[in-house]
């Protein structure tokens, strides 16, 4: 990594004597050995070059990348899907000069209307009263929406659905783990009445909230009126994390009783960038408004009557006296929501049902497909799935990703890292970036995969290819 900074080895040579080590991978030392990789980077090399070659030179490292070739079934939070050309066109106008904070309006209109306009038109998909924009991503979101819900009822026991993705739940873990009052339970949503009974559940009335994703890591839609009953009943607020593409598709949270809707804005126009960055959205009810972590925009009028947008209501601990301040681990990622508010009105809310529409036919196609090959099934059987959905092989998925991936197809992630009960089993989502080619290419090369793997029975046809064929 030190080849990227200008630094000569007689620099680097004296801060490593200066913080008394003898080589920069001893800096590294906590982890494990085995857990490293021995990666011997390519270079650029050291004679000068013009633009026009360090252009190839640099186009030839990024053609190694093979993922953009790749049919992608991936998912579980990061979306490939389709981003016009005006979002990067528009975001790189004058008008949103700098993605930083807004903190001089007069010079600030465009990223404040902006920010309006995305607070405008998450209230509209998720049925609450104001939202904010934002946080650092779905995962903090949730968190930031569990101390909402603390603050508002002043309880501290939080209920969280085991079908929530595992690193929100990690992280609302983390973020707990200094504050020692909090008791945090996980519950299978497929069997509420455990905790989700205001009458026999433990300490009922000593929950501040229950969390449920909709459709959850799993791909599946859960019940909500059991959630929204006990949440009644007991005085917990109601917490959804929603896929916003989703929302094309499904009932707001709102209309069915969500107190507190959250989610991550990747996929309404920010790109896949290897891990981030991402921007999360907190929508809640009036009610709640001054419980809202971030930063809020508002719409009034200056000394001269005309409209006008500034921050308002503004509870971070840089605006506020830091014991007051609603959250201090909270951030404005002005850049994803400029994406997200141009790639909304672009796509518009007939065309956001249409993607989400055609992702769930390509997904619903796939799974059936799929399952006519010996030995697939649906993992959480009995349960509606929109745009992804986990199936269980009938062998390990491990070799088979492994060959899948030798075939240009990235195919799914592999639910046992998260859930070690759901093994051979894997999250496969499509979007309207899964041709219907892919997924010829998909069930082609698993059927091909399944006819070598499994055993042949006696008296009955190994042939899958061509009983597949002879039922698509």
């Amino acid at each position: 990594m030190h080849n990227f900074l200008p630094h000569t080895n007689a620099d680097r040579e004296a801060m490593l004597r200066k913080i008394g080590v003898n080589r920069i991978d001893d800096l590294f030392s906590d982890i494990p050995e085995q857990l490293r990789k021995n990666i011997q980077y390519q270079v650029l090399p050291e004679k000068g070059l013009s633009e026009a070659e360090l252009q190839m030179e640099l186009a030839s490292f990024a053609a190694m990348n093979q993922g953009n070739q790749m049919a992608c079934f991936l998912g579980g939070g990061a979306y490939s899907r389709f981003i016009p050309m005006a979002v990067n066109t528009i975001a790189s106008r004058s008008e949103f000069y700098t993605a930083y904070t807004p903190y001089q309006p007069e010079i600030a209109q465009g990223t404040l209307q902006v920010t309006y306009e995305f607070q405008t038109m998450i209230c509209e998909l998720t049925g609450m009263d104001v939202a904010n924009a934002s946080v650092y991503d779905g995962a903090s979101a949730v968190t930031e929406a569990a101390f909402m819900a603390m603050r508002a009822t002043k309880r501290s026991r939080i209920l969280v659905a085991n079908t929530v993705h595992p690193d929100y739940r990690q992280v609302l873990k983390t973020y707990i783990m200094g504050l020692g009052d909090v008791e945090l339970i996980e519950f299978d949503p497929q069997q509420p009445g455990q905790f989700l009974n205001a009458e026999t559940a433990p300490a009922a009335n000593k929950t501040a909230c229950v969390i449920i994703q909709v459709p959850n890591y799993l791909g599946g839609l859960e019940a909500t009126e059991p959630v929204r009953q006990f949440c009644q009943a007991t005085g917990a607020l109601f917490i959804v994390s929603a896929e916003p593409v989703s929302l094309g598709l499904l009932k707001a949270p709102g209309s069915y009783g969500a107190d507190i809707v959250t989610g991550d804005i990747q996929p309404l126009g920010n790109n896949l960038s290897y891990g981030g960055p991402y921007g999360g959205y907190i929508a809640t009810r009036s009610k709640h408004l001054r419980q809202l972590p971030g930063r809020l925009v508002g719409k009034t009028t200056d000394k001269n009557g005309k409209q006008c947008y500034t921050l308002t209501l503004q509870t971070r601990e840089q605006h506020i006296r830091r014991d007051k301040a609603t959250s201090n681990i909270c951030t404005n990622q002005a850049l994803n929501v400029l994406k997200a508010t141009v790639y909304m009105a672009l796509i518009g809310p007939v065309g956001l049902k249409h993607l989400a529409n055609l992702s769930m036919q390509r997904t619903h196609s796939l799974a059936s497909r799929l399952r006519k090959l010996p030995g697939v099934s649906l993992y959480t059987a009995g349960q509606p799935f929109l745009f992804e959905v986990a199936l269980r092989f009938p062998v390990p998925v491990k070799p088979l990703l492994a060959y899948l991936e030798q075939q240009g197809i990235l195919g799914g992630i592999e639910l046992e890292r998260f859930y070690p009960q759901a093994k051979n089993t894997l999250l496969i989502t499509c979007t309207e970036m899964t041709l219907p080619e892919h997924l010829d290419k998909y069930v082609a090369a698993t059927a091909e995969y399944l006819q070598r793997a499994l055993p042949a029975e006696p008296n009955k046809p190994t042939d899958y290819l061509e009983k597949m064929e002879a039922t698509c």
